[in-house]
């Protein structure tokens, strides 16, 4: 998990009991699985015994910055800020132990704290005299933007020295030493370092930890529907198990050893099985129990397991039965789905008709051959070639068929 780290920080951290600290930044009301990382060094530094700050940028929000972007993003509004970060702080609280009575509690900081009252004079004057144009142009993700073909407002390019005082200001009010962060934030960090050895004469450290990539280039925790969410509300627990299920053998091996706490003695074990059986997918499956777990609970990843059982499995129909509609419908995201009018299951739907007139099949006669041949399953059982009519009956929850055709072909058939 370490990619640049500042000389002596390991000597510090066995030192003393350090107080160190993360950024995490606000643009939404739920961090995704990029900000697992972040999360992880807080939750191993905290099992350390050392002291963990998880700073929200409500101040910095407002600002941007320009780390491993091409253009500028989007500002937002204090009200959006603030809703943002309730968000992120309940997240945090899952991982990390905010326990008041304990030395080494975790603290949530927020930089529109300090800079709410601080004037552009006061900024300019205390902060930028101490660090110079040449040291901010030199950093790379100023010198991309520079060469690239939007350029960098003054809003970003002061970015650094506003991330730089956090690092100040959590230096001499909460004796914080230590920033860590993704390797794409290393210039900022060692701006927090600078000023600190200029203006307080004190010396602080570093560390980052590489950007996580995907084996075939994708980027890491994008999928069709876009970032996958530590929000149940935005990524189901279903859809987050299968992210980690779906991971290539590359992939999981490299991904077991950075999201997962599990002891380095298992993880080679693990790795040895994998490397003698990998079609078995063990490994996918140990870092997907791990994460749903540890994001969720152990209850969604039991569920998880019943959901994919259902699609890829020999699930039974009872599985089926035993699903709510909220669960029915996690599990059937991203199927086909079709609506038939409720009244038409009244008197009794023709089967083959059905399966045409929802373009399931693109005509009776190819329905009429597979339902012959015993390729359909209605709710996971096989369609017999006696039943010629579907009606309320086959319905779940009232409302819904899972139609399947073949092996791997599903449709949620919706009565309206």
């Amino acid at each position: 998990m370490i990619q640049d780290i500042m000389p002596g920080t390991e000597d510090l951290l066995k030192k003393e009991m350090v107080s160190g600290y993360v950024g995490f930044d606000p643009t939404s009301d739920s961090l995704h699985i990029g900000s697992l990382v972040p999360i992880l060094l807080l939750v191993h530094l905290q099992r350390a015994g050392h002291k963990p700050y998880a700073l929200v940028g409500g101040a910095t929000g407002m600002v941007g910055d320009p780390s491993g972007k091409s253009e500028e993003r989007n500002l937002l509004s204090e009200d959006v800020l603030k809703k943002n970060q309730e968000g992120v702080r309940k997240q945090l609280e899952q991982f990390l132990d905010f326990d008041a009575t304990k030395p080494n509690a975790a603290e949530m900081v927020n930089n529109y704290d300090w800079f709410r009252e601080m004037s552009f004079l006061d900024f300019i004057r205390d902060v930028g005299k101490h660090i110079t144009v040449n040291y901010m142009m030199s950093k790379d993700s100023v010198k991309k933007r520079l060469e690239g073909e939007t350029g960098i407002s003054f809003t970003e390019f002061t970015y650094q020295l506003v991330q730089g005082y956090d690092f100040y200001w959590l230096y001499k009010n909460k004796n914080c030493k230590l920033q860590m962060g993704g390797s794409d934030q290393w210039g900022n960090i060692v701006t927090g370092t600078e000023l600190i050895r200029r203006k307080a004469q004190g010396e602080a450290f570093a560390f980052t930890c590489p950007l996580i990539t995907k084996a075939d280039g994708g980027k890491f925790g994008k999928t069709e529907k876009g970032n996958v969410w530590l929000d149940a509300k935005k990524t189901s627990p279903y859809q987050f198990y299968q992210f980690w299920l779906n991971a290539s053998d590359e992939d999981a091996k490299k991904w077991i050893k950075i999201f997962t706490l599990l002891p380095p003695d298992e993880i080679d074990g693990l790795l040895t099985e994998h490397d003698n059986a990998p079609h078995i997918r063990l490994l996918q499956r140990r870092l997907a129990e791990e994460l749903t777990t540890f994001v969720h609970s152990g209850a969604d990843y039991d569920f998880a397991v019943k959901a994919s059982e259902i699609l890829f499995g020999n699930a039974t129909t009872e599985a089926l039965l035993s699903l709510d509609e909220t669960q029915l419908l996690q599990v059937m995201e991203g199927v086909p789905a079709v609506e038939i009018p409720g009244s038409s299951l009244d008197a009794g739907y023709d089967l083959v008709s059905l399966l045409a007139d929802t373009k399931i099949f693109p005509s009776k006669g190819e329905a009429r051959k597979m339902w012959q041949g015993g390729g359909i399953s209605i709710n996971k059982n096989k369609v017999s070639a006696e039943k010629v009519v579907v009606d309320k009956q086959d319905l779940l929850q009232g409302k819904y068929m899972l139609i399947q055709k073949g092996k791997k072909n599903y449709y949620l058939v919706k009565a309206v």
